[in-house]
Parts: C-alpha cells; sequence; structure tokens
C-alpha cells in the first residue's frame, strides 16, 4: 500500500510541476521614441537650446507628452506613428497663447511663436520580443521632409541613425 501511496504522490507532483507556466512579465517590450537633437547651425558641433518649445503631431489638438510643454530644450524623444508610414509634427519655437478674434467677433485664443513643419517618413518593422511582450515597432529608412515656408527657424536637418530600435542616442540633428 506504502508503495502505491508512493507512487500516487509522484504522479500528482509530476502532474503539477507540468503544468506550471512561466511568469510571462514584460520589460523590454516598448516600441523606440525618436530622438531629435537640436545644434546652432552657427556652430554645428555646439548644442543649441529651443526656446519655449513646443511640439504637436499634425491633425492633433494636444501636444505630445513625450516633451515638456513650453520649455528651453536641446534635445527631445518623439513617438512615431506605427499604423503609417509618415507622421507630422509642428515644432514651434518662442510658442506662446495669443488672443485673436474670429469672424463671429469672439475673442479666442491661438497659437503663437515661429511654426515650422516637419514630416518624418519611413518603414516599419515589426519585432518579435517574447510572449509577453509581444511585438514592437522598430523603424528604418527615416528621412525628413520639412515644409518649406519665407521665414524657417529649422534651417538643416541630419539624418544621423536611418534606424530606430532604440532611444538611447540621437537618431536626428536639427540645425536652427
Amino acid at each position: 500500500m506504502r508503495k502505491f501511496q508512493t507512487a500516487i504522490l509522484v504522479i500528482i507532483i509530476f502532474i503539477s510541476v507540468g503544468a506550471c507556466e512561466k511568469d510571462d512579465i514584460c520589460i523590454d517590450g516598448v516600441t523606440p521614441l525618436l530622438v531629435i537633437r537640436f545644434y546652432d547651425v552657427d556652430n554645428p558641433t555646439a548644442l543649441k537650446k529651443v526656446t519655449k518649445f513646443r511640439i504637436v503631431g499634425v491633425g492633433q489638438n494636444t501636444t505630445v507628452t513625450t516633451v515638456s510643454d513650453r520649455t528651453d530644450l536641446d534635445s527631445i524623444a518623439i513617438p512615431l506613428k506605427v499604423a503609417e508610414n509618415t507622421t507630422g509634427f509642428y515644432f514651434i519655437r518662442n510658442s506662446s497663447d495669443v488672443e485673436a478674434t474670429n469672424s463671429s467677433g469672439d475673442t479666442i485664443t491661438v497659437e503663437g511663436g515661429d511654426l515650422d513643419t516637419l514630416y518624418l517618413n519611413y518603414n516599419k518593422i515589426d519585432k518579435f520580443v517574447s510572449r509577453a511582450c509581444g511585438y514592437i515597432a522598430n523603424y528604418e529608412d527615416v528621412s525628413s521632409d520639412l515644409k518649406m515656408e519665407t521665414d524657417n527657424w529649422i534651417k538643416d536637418i541630419e539624418i544621423v541613425t536611418p534606424l530606430v530600435e532604440n532611444s538611447t542616442a540621437a537618431h536626428v540633428k536639427i540645425f536652427h
């Protein structure tokens, strides 16, 4: 009888251990942000802060949440759209609220400052991280398209790394 009880106990332990699954905890499952650094156009190796900087996605009514609003910054990290191959941003230097009158005679608040429109183009690559994390997006062949106006504050753009697979180093340099 003792052997039978021992055999049943061993079978129960084997089934219990075999039914266990690994804990699925996602640690590295974050789509990287595009890192942009701002430089002085007259001294291309020197970082230069953008004063009272605001960034808004084209077609959006709110600022980009990964960037401190209306602060002086020399670098930012911004998200790119994963469902499209282009993401557009309004880069606003010296951002401020300005009161204006609309066609109905009402006073409204509008954006003041120097506004440049920048589109970033890329190809998305889905990368499997793990069962817990699933897939993340990386981006390759990043290129820029600055909407040219008569008085752009952005003077030049350089793509440093056309592959975005982490958020630890700069991918784009903007000269102003």
